[in-house]
C-alpha cells in the first residue's frame, strides 16, 4: 500500500507541496549532528569518510572490503583513498579472511577503537539532549521515524555479531 493511500492527513500533505520545514530541520539537524565529529576528526586530519568507514569496522569487527563498499554505496576508489590513511595511521588493520585468505577483513585497532568510542560518544550527547526534550514516547518514535526514512529494502536486520577476533598475532597486513 502507498503512503498516499494509507493515511488521508498524509496524502492532503504529500499533495500540499513539498514539506521544506521538515526538510530543513533535516539538513540542520545532520549538520550540527555531524558537526560534532567532525571536529574532532580534524584533529586527526580526517573527516567523515574517515568515521564512516572506522565506525562499521569497529562495530562489525571482520567486515570484509565489499561488505564494506556495501554498506556505504561507494566506489572501490573513494574507500581505497580512505582506507589506506587509516591503516597508515594505525586505526584499522586487514587480515587474511579466516575461510578464504584471498579476502581481507578489517579490523579496528585499540587506537581505532578509542577514536570510534569517542566520536560516538559526542554523538550519544546530542541524541540524548534532544531525545530528554520529547518525553518518554520521544526514543521509541525518534527510531521509529528514522527507520522509516530507510528504504524499505535496506531496513532488513542487522548482520549478527561477529565472533571477537583472535588478538594481533603479528598476522595483520598493511593495506
Amino acid at each position: 500500500m502507498s503512503p498516499k493511500a494509507a493515511d488521508p492527513a498524509l496524502r492532503a500533505s504529500l499533495d500540499a507541496g513539498p514539506m521544506y520545514e521538515l526538510i530543513e530541520l533535516l539538513f540542520f539537524a545532520y549538520r550540527d549532528f555531524v558537526g560534532d565529529a567532525d571536529r574532532l576528526l580534524e584533529a586527526y586530519g580526517f573527516g567523515r569518510a574517515h568515521h564512516r568507514v572506522l565506525y562499521f569496522v569497529t562495530r562489525r569487527p571482520g567486515l570484509t572490503i565489499a561488505e564494506l563498499l556495501e554498506i556505504l554505496r561507494i566506489t572501490k576508489q573513494s574507500l581505497n583513498r580512505v582506507l589506506r590513511e587509516l591503516v597508515d595511521k594505525n586505526f584499522i588493520e586487514t587480515r587474511a579472511g579466516a575461510l578464504d585468505r584471498r579476502r581481507r577483513q578489517l579490523y579496528a585497532t585499540p587506537e581505532g577503537e578509542r577514536l570510534a568510542l569517542r566520536l560516538a560518544q559526542v554523538q550519544t550527547t546530542r541524541f540524548a539532549r534532544a531525545l530528554e526534550s520529547l518525553g518518554e514516547t520521544g526514543p521509541r518514535s525518534a527510531k521509529a521515524f528514522l527507520n522509516a526514512m530507510i528504504d524499505p529494502d535496506d531496513r532488513a536486520a542487522p548482520p549478527p555479531p561477529r565472533p571477537e577476533p583472535a588478538r594481533r598475532t603479528g598476522g595483520a597486513r598493511r593495506y
